[in-house]
Formats: C-alpha cells, structure tokens, sequence
C-alpha cells in the first residue's frame, strides 16, 4: 500500500506542538529556540518529509514553472535554444514545459491555453509559421502571465522580443557572394505569413542595390518550407534559360533539400551552382557538399536572452525604459567551405 507524504501536521502531533511552531522551526524563524529547530528538523529527516510545492506555490502566487512553445524540436535550431532556456531556468530554480506547434496555429493556441491552465509564470514563445493574429498570446494578460518571443517574433510594439538582424544578414550574404564572383543571385524566400521572410528579402534586395546588380524576379522563388515546394522552386531556378550561379536559401533545412534536388539533376553542388543559407546548424559541418556559407543566428543566445527578460518580468522588473523591450542581435556570416 501507498504510503501517504507525511505532513507537518503529523510532525506536531508527534512532537506535541502547534502546526505553526513546526512550520516556524522548519524555516529557522528567530522566534523558535534553537533546541526545538533541530528536534522539529532531525524529525522530519527521520520522516522524510518534504514540503508540498503546491501549497508553497499556492501561498506565493508562482508555481516555478515556465512554459515553452516552439514550432519543431526536431530542427536542430531549436533543439540548441531549448538547452540555452532550461539552464536559465534550472539557475532560477524553474521547471520548464514544453510545446511544440509543428506550425499549426490552432495547436500553438490549444497549448498556450494548456499552459495557462497549469499556471505557468511566463511563456517563450517562437511563433509557427502560419501564426499571423496574437490574440492567444494578448490575452494572457489578463492572468499576468508574461511572454517573451524569440526567433520568429511578431512586430507588434508592445511584445518583448529578442531576435537576428536578419535583414542585415541577407545583405552580408550578397556582399560575400559578390565578393567571390557571383552576380547571378537566386533566392528562396519563405512562407509569406513569416515575417523574417520579408526581412531576408528586403535585405537581399538591399545587397543587389548596394552592388549595382539589376533586380531579376525569376530568380526570386517560395516554399512554404515544406520538402515539395522547396524542390519545386529549385526546379523553377534551374529551368531558367539563364539560371542563377548561386542560391540564397530561407535556411539551412531549405538548402539541404534544394542540393539535394540539384544534384538529382546532375549538377555539381558548388561548383556548378553555388548554396549559401541561414542558420549555421551544425549537421551541416559533417556533409560533404554544405552551403558554402551561412548566417549564424546564435539560437542559444537568443533563448538565453528571451529567458533572463521573462524571469525579470516574473520579477515584477519595469523594462520597458531600458531598452529591453526589443532586442536584436547581430548575424555573422561563417564560411563553411572556401571556394
């Protein structure tokens, strides 16, 4: 049979006191002597006594539990973030939930809702894909439970966010590419409900301009991220009369499934056309034919960030005058293969 937890109310009854004496005495108050404090403790040990968190929680008004939603731990990208947020976390003495929207919308709100129902004291948060309203995330307010976003942010003015400059980064991507000859550009943007897929865009257009190089629509192509349309618009670069020497991909995951239809066509992966992504993942340093280059975006980092600003709003900690509101962190370009 089960044994039951013992309480403090058991404690008293053993040693012939008050609940509030054993409870006193458990958190060293001044008011206890100090014969009573180590009779009250060595008992408990004996006991095996442990408080009951709910209860604590309860009186505190916290429970120590941050949740999490993410759209894919499957990607390696947030795989990295995830680790960066738990150690904040287990530093703060913080149990983390976590939830994965695999870019569906109606999943992202049910789990948000599951994580406001068990309470959590703040939400991370990196939007699906396909997340265009954020009236899920707003009206957690109401609860005075905080959000912080990271990665894929809104760009609404009152979230906290930490993100890349990713518009920044497209353009150090075509200020590589030129640099090593390319002036053929071609791009796979993503999905347009993305927000960071306009970014890269405006800042892909930006490079062009800065390098005098003419605005080509064809080579400018979408995937929803998905295997299919990413070979799809591969297929459509590569059947282009004058097709591009080099490929800006959405990320690393979209490069990857775009060599490999390359390749399926005959093609030599950079040396007949040249790849270059976002991300900087890791796996991608054990490939034999990796984009050449890719924009480190420090998912860690990034997570860390998001993290120590919500356990400051947990903390009741005004940010809004200091800056921390909107956070961006500068991208850098890594060189994967020299060509």
């Amino acid at each position: 049979m089960k044994q039951k937890p013992v309480t403090i109310k058991e404690i008293a009854k053993r040693l012939n006191v008050s609940v509030s004496t054993v409870s006193r005495a458990l958190h060293d108050h001044p008011s206890i002597g100090l014969a009573m404090r180590q009779q009250v403790k060595q008992l408990a040990e004996e006991l095996n006594y442990e408080p009951n968190q709910a209860a604590i929680s309860f009186k505190q008004g916290k429970t120590h539990t941050i949740g999490v939603i993410l759209p894919n731990l499957g990607e390696e990208f947030f795989s990295i973030a995830i680790n960066g947020i738990e150690d904040v976390a287990i530093s703060n003495k913080y149990t983390v939930l976590i939830g994965q929207s695999h870019d569906d919308v109606e999943r992202e709100k049910q789990i948000t809702d599951t994580m406001r129902k068990h309470r959590v004291d703040g939400l991370i948060v990196s939007l699906s894909k396909n997340t265009v309203s954020y009236e899920h995330f707003d009206q957690l307010k109401q609860y005075s439970i905080p959000v912080v976003f990271f990665d894929r942010v809104p760009h609404t003015p009152d979230s906290y966010t930490v993100s890349c400059n990713l518009r920044d980064s497209s353009l150090k991507l075509v200020d590589w590419l030129v640099q090593k000859g390319h002036t053929r550009i071609g791009f796979i943007k993503g999905p347009d409900t993305m927000i960071p897929s306009q970014e890269r865009l405006d800042g892909f257009f930006a490079g062009l301009k800065k390098n005098k190089i003419a605005v080509n629509e064809s080579f400018v192509v979408q995937t929803d991220l998905s295997q299919k349309q990413t070979q799809d618009a591969m297929k459509k670069l590569l059947s282009l009369k004058e097709r591009p020497d080099a490929v800006i991909a959405f990320n690393d995951y979209v490069a990857l499934e775009a060599i490999r239809f390359t390749r399926s066509e005959g093609l030599k992966i950079n040396t007949d056309i040249f790849f270059v992504s976002y991300a900087n993942l890791p796996v991608t340093s054990y490939l034999d034919d990796p984009p050449i280059a890719s924009v480190e975006q420090f998912p860690r980092q990034q997570a860390e960030k998001a993290t120590h600003i919500l356990f400051d709003l947990i903390n009741g900690k005004n940010l809004k005058e200091n800056g921390s509101r909107k956070v961006v962190l500068e991208s850098k370009v890594i060189v994967n293969k020299e060509v």
